[in-house]
C-alpha cells in the first residue's frame, strides 16, 4: 500500500511566493515510514537578499537572523537536493508535501541560479515519485467550503482538521512541522483509501461525492501519474472560477514541477 512505503517529507520556507525569483530561507527533508527509522534534516540559509516583512510574519525568520545563523545559499541548495536524491535513490522514498509544485519548482530555480545540477539532473534515470496532499485531498473529497473567510478549503491546517490531526499554530509554518504534517495527512488519506467505504468515519462519509476509495490499490508510480492529470483538472476548474471576475486569469496546472519559463532561462 502506497501510504506505508518509505516517504521523504519535504517543505521550504522562503522569501515570498514567486518560484522564479524568491529564495529559500529554511528547508526540511524528513525520511520516515517504510519500517525504517526516521531521519530529520533541516537547514537555514542566508538567502543573499532581504527577507520581506510579509515573509518573516509567516516563518518568523528575519534577514538579520538568517545572515547570522544561515549557511551560504548555494551550500544549502546543494545539500537539500543531495539529501532528496539520497532519500529517493538509497531509501527508495517517495517525496511527500503539500502543494509540491511550489517547493520543487523553487528548488529547481535555486539550483539553476547557482549553476548546480537540478534534482532531475541528479536523479538521471531514477524515477521521481511524488505524493501531493493538496491534489490527493481535492480528488478524494472534491467539494468543501472554506472553513472561514481567512482559512482556505485546501490549506494544510484545514486538511489537518478534516483528517483529525492535532494542529499547533505556534509551530505551523516551520518547515519541519509542515513537512511532517503533510506526511501524516498522506498516511490518513491512504488509510481511508484502503478501507471499505462503509467503515469510513461519519465525517468522511458525509462529504459530497467522496471518492477516496479510488486512491486504493494503486502503486506509487500509478498514483504519481494520476496526480499529473488530477492537478491539471483542478487547475482548469480554478481558472474557470477566477475568470468569472478576471477574464485574463491563468492557473498553472503543471505538476509536480512547473516548466522553466523562457524568459527566466538566463536568470
Amino acid at each position: 500500500m502506497w501510504h506505508t512505503t518509505r516517504l521523504a517529507a519535504f517543505d521550504l520556507e522562503t522569501t515570498g511566493v514567486d518560484v522564479e525569483q524568491d529564495r529559500i530561507v529554511t528547508a526540511a527533508v524528513i525520511g520516515l515510514g517504510g519500517n525504517a527509522s526516521t531521519e530529520q534534516h533541516e537547514w537555514i540559509a542566508d538567502p543573499g537578499i532581504e527577507i520581506p516583512a510579509e515573509a518573516t510574519a509567516v516563518h518568523h525568520i528575519t534577514t538579520e537572523y538568517a545572515r547570522e545563523h544561515g549557511k551560504p545559499a548555494h551550500v544549502v541548495v546543494d545539500q537539500i537536493a543531495e539529501e532528496l536524491v539520497a532519500q529517493i535513490v538509497m531509501g527508495e522514498a517517495t517525496i511527500v508535501g503539500h502543494n509540491v509544485p511550489y517547493d520543487l519548482t523553487l528548488l529547481d530555480r535555486e539550483c539553476r541560479r547557482y549553476d548546480l545540477p537540478t534534482l532531475h539532473d541528479r536523479l538521471a534515470h531514477t524515477p521521481l515519485h511524488v505524493l501531493d496532499t493538496r491534489v490527493l485531498d481535492q480528488y478524494g473529497l472534491p467539494y468543501r467550503k472554506r472553513p472561514s473567510k481567512e482559512q482556505g478549503a485546501r490549506q494544510l491546517i484545514t486538511l489537518a482538521q478534516v483528517y483529525q490531526l492535532p494542529w499547533e499554530e505556534s509551530e505551523a509554518h516551520g518547515c519541519a512541522y509542515d513537512a511532517l504534517m503533510s506526511a501524516r495527512i498522506a498516511y490518513r488519506i491512504g488509510t481511508l483509501a484502503h478501507m471499505r467505504r462503509m467503515d469510513w468515519p461519519e465525517r468522511i462519509k458525509h462529504h459530497r461525492k467522496a471518492q477516496l476509495h479510488h486512491l486504493g490499490g494503486l502503486t506509487v508510480a500509478e498514483l504519481h501519474a494520476a496526480q499529473i492529470e488530477w492537478a491539471a483538472q483542478q487547475a482548469a476548474g480554478l481558472q474557470e472560477h477566477f475568470r468569472k471576475t478576471d477574464p485574463a486569469a491563468v492557473v498553472d496546472g503543471s505538476w509536480p514541477l512547473r516548466p522553466l519559463e523562457a524568459s527566466c532561462a538566463s536568470n
